[in-house]
Order: structure tokens, then C-alpha cells, then sequence
């Protein structure tokens, strides 16, 4: 791991698609993640995470919204209030905040958005777009790196909406290859979140994550 101490780097927490590194690295570099629809165009900085670690986040996971992305079918979010009694996985990436900045442009559709980390990490929280991922989340400091993730602002105020099997396989392929959960413990973690529940049955699941 080779720090620039004169570059500033934060932590981005991913619960979503992005546990799947690959996927991820398809922000930093561009390029077409296995089952997604949608080419990406990569940082302006495509230097590799310095660093990563499984992260659990306090917050609700849930399934929402049809993505043009992933089949037109649900995907992930997490909701806006911190509870003990959550426990979502998540993958951060240690990277440049100019990095964060570009990740949070692409799941934007783009749009480049005003970002201000010092004043989101006294806030908590800050809606800078009414969009999917126009929410940045502070979740506190790893190693003396600040932790952000984004989602929505309307806080599981929506119809959840069950996600598309290429989707969820590229979420169990991270939790399983990236986090290394063993498939009960997959299976068990999925078939309980809002989205899911009622759209696939655990079986479902355990059959997803035979194909991979």
C-alpha cells in the first residue's frame, strides 16, 4: 500500500454492486461490468484503491426503483437513519477524493455535483441532488480516512422492487468472492432484505450463487 501524503484520500463504502470489485473497478477504469447495460467511462484518475476492507454500515438495505443499468429491475439503497439493529455489508475502498467525486458523477448519470466532504462529515448527511445516489452519508473515520457512501434522500419511502437476477449474482459474487461469506450466511442475509423477501425464495438465492 503506497500512500501519497500529499494527496487526499477517503473511504468510499459500497453495499450495493459494488462489493463486487471487479464491478467496481469498472468506475476507476471504465468499461462494462459483467450483466449491466450500461458501458462506464471510468475516473479522470484510474489509479487503483490503496487499500480496502469489509465495513458493516448501521442501515437498512433495501431494493427500489428500475434501473435502465440492471434489467430495468430494482436496486440497491440504504436508508437514512443509523440503528444498532442493522447490519449491512459493505466493501470500502480507500481512494483520492477526486476519485469519490468522479464515482458519485457516474452513478449520477453524469451530472457533476458540488461536494463539499468537510461539511457533509459535520452534517451526517447532505442531499445534494434529488436523484438515486444524490445523498452522500458520513459514516465516521477508518484509520484516520473519512467513510462516505451515498444513496437516496427518500428514506425507504418507496415501493421496493425486486432486482433483476444479474444484479443480485453480481451482489452475491461480492459478498462471496470480495467479503468471503459462506453461502448459508448469503443466503440468509439476502432473503430477509426488503425486495427480496417475497421475490426470492432461499433456494432462489442458493441457486444464484451455484452459476457463479
Amino acid at each position: 500500500m503506497i500512500i501519497d501524503k500529499k494527496t487526499k484520500y477517503v473511504w468510499y463504502a459500497s453495499y450495493g454492486s459494488n462489493l463486487n470489485r471487479d464491478r467496481f473497478l469498472c468506475y476507476i477504469r471504465g468499461g462494462k461490468p459483467k450483466g449491466s447495460e450500461k458501458e462506464e467511462i471510468g475516473c479522470s484518475d484510474q489509479s487503483l484503491p490503496v487499500n480496502e476492507a469489509t465495513h458493516i454500515m448501521h442501515y437498512p438495505l433495501y431494493f427500489a426503483k428500475n434501473s435502465v443499468r440492471w434489467q430495468k429491475q430494482g436496486v440497491a439503497f440504504i436508508g437514512l437513519s443509523e440503528d444498532e439493529k442493522h447490519h449491512t455489508y459493505s466493501r470500502k475502498y480507500l481512494i483520492t477524493a477526486e476519485q469519490f467525486m468522479d464515482v458519485v458523477k457516474q452513478e449520477n448519470n453524469g451530472v457533476t455535483l458540488d461536494i463539499d466532504l468537510d461539511e457533509i462529515m459535520k452534517q451526517g448527511f447532505k442531499t445534494l441532488r434529488d436523484s438515486w445516489y444524490g445523498t452522500i452519508l458520513y459514516l465516521g473515520k477508518e484509520d484516520g480516512y473519512p467513510i462516505f457512501t451515498f444513496t437516496a434522500d427518500w428514506d425507504l419511502d418507496v415501493p421496493f422492487v425486486k432486482p433483476s437476477n444479474e444484479y443480485l449474482s453480481m451482489i452475491i459474487s461480492g459478498l462471496k468472492t470480495t467479503l468471503g461469506l459462506e453461502d448459508t450466511a448469503i443466503v440468509d442475509y439476502l432473503s430477509l432484505k426488503p425486495g427480496v423477501a417475497g421475490n426470492y425464495s432461499k433456494n432462489d438465492i442458493d441457486e444464484l450463487i451455484n452459476r457463479l
